[in-house]
């Protein structure tokens, strides 16, 4: 599949007079498509950062569910205790603790896109609290081995895996892109554009870069983690939901079909796979390895 890579432009040249690239937002998502939280630090593991997206919302059969098809989940907050536990709370409803399921909860089959393993339910009481929040029939599934998940393998190197990211262990987004694109859906309509970055829903957000200049990077380095630029991020019908309030519009999409197709993708922001572990903390360097 193309990718922005393939387009046919010059390579950005460092600006003597900008800041050295830095990590300037850490965002960690505890359950897949609800709200995240952001933090200071977080410790990176081969399959993403720890915490993150550990936990989803699925179907009786097993399918997973997003915002795709219930926008409220926007609105599910999420606080992650040091044992992997966690704390629900959404409008209208009783906070809810969730512990790990022990061991020897028996698995049961998931999916997540084209991905079909085995993962743990959560405790019925995590079913019924989300039943009743979306009004729909719906089970809280924790991945208790992250190893079960192979990345996607047209883009995957051998014994990478992913938990229930929609595809790679951790999604980079740049400050200057946002503006860039913001400037963009400005001019097609004609009055000020300030979408912010949670739209898009990164793990790890850079200052300091030229516009786009990630649609060239192949390895990276941030702080002393190495990791691979997998495929650029083929964005969809979320980054139109207002994480605040749960209500649909028509941007980015649109600007971003007209900007930014490479293929079939409408692209912003980059994969990346770890090549190594260790720990992210804001303000670390971003070095181009290649």
């Amino acid at each position: 599949m193309p990718g922005p890579r393939s387009a046919s432009r010059p390579t950005p040249q460092p600006d003597p007079a900008r800041p050295s690239p830095r990590l300037s937002a850490i965002h960690v998502y505890p359950v897949k498509s609800a709200a995240g939280f952001d933090a200071g630090e977080a410790a990176v593991e081969p399959w993403g950062l720890a915490g993150d997206r550990r936990w989803m919302v699925a179907r009786p059969d097993g399918r997973f569910t997003t915002q795709r098809d219930h926008p409220r989940l926007a609105l599910v907050g999420v606080s992650l205790r040091p044992d992997g536990s966690l704390v629900l709370e959404a409008p209208d409803m009783a906070p809810l603790a969730v512990p790990v399921p022990g061991p020897g909860r028996p698995t049961v089959p998931v999916q997540v896109w084209g991905s079909s393993f085995e993962a743990v339910p959560a405790d019925e009481a995590a079913h019924e609290w989300f039943t009743r929040y979306i009004g729909a029939d719906l089970r809280l599934i924790h991945l208790d081995d992250p190893l079960r998940r192979p990345v996607d393998p047209d883009f995957a190197l051998p014994g990478e895996t992913v938990t229930f990211a929609d595809g790679y262990p951790l999604l980079l987004t740049t400050t200057s892109s946002l503006t860039a694109l913001n400037d963009l859906i400005t001019e097609e309509h004609q009055e000020p554009s300030a979408l912010p970055m949670d739209r898009f829903r990164p793990n790890v957000v850079i200052d300091g870069t030229e516009a786009w200049a990630e649609d060239g990077w192949k390895r990276v380095r941030i702080g002393e983690v190495d990791f691979r630029v997998a495929k650029p991020c083929g964005r969809c019908v979320v980054t139109t939901i207002d994480q605040k309030t749960a209500l649909r519009g028509g941007e980015p999409l649109r600007t971003l079909g007209r900007h930014r197709r490479f293929g079939k993708d409408l692209v912003f922001g980059q994969n990346l796979v770890p090549q190594g572990t260790g720990t992210l903390r804001l303000g670390d360097g971003l070095t181009v390895l290649e």
